[in-house]
């Protein structure tokens, strides 16, 4: 199944999940948004497209970043979706994944974005 137009933010801290948002619905991708790994695996779950990618902060309250990337692996329904971390502490990421470092460069951010489909 090819990648849809929906990307999944997972950030505990609102104004980055509305700044997102908001630039990547300027370039026509649908947006859903989670504030923890709790509630992103559950959306992840819920979804009945497979999302072109998550982009995963670290920090969280209930469940953090490494855990749900951890679980998103290790499901064979997810494991494919691309995951990027954005932190400002690269060094607490899992290896082998691409990481946008906090604060994120925008043009960055729509670049990886392009280039996951």
């Amino acid at each position: 199944m090819s990648p849809s137009n929906t990307i999944v933010v997972v950030d505990d801290e609102e104004a980055i999940c509305e700044t997102l948002k908001d630039v990547l619905e300027e370039e026509g991708y649908e947006v859903e948004v989670a504030s923890d790994g709790v509630d992103a695996l559950a959306l992840l779950r819920r979804l009945t497209v497979v999302p072109r990618m998550i982009i995963l902060d670290l920090l969280m309250p209930r469940m953090d970043g490494n855990a749900v990337f951890s679980t998103i692996k290790a499901d064979p329904e997810l494991a494919d979706i691309p995951v990027v971390i954005s932190t400002s502490d690269p060094s607490r990421a899992p290896s082998g994944v691409l990481i946008m470092k906090k604060p994120v460069d925008l043009d960055v951010l729509l670049d990886t974005v392009r280039k996951c489909s």
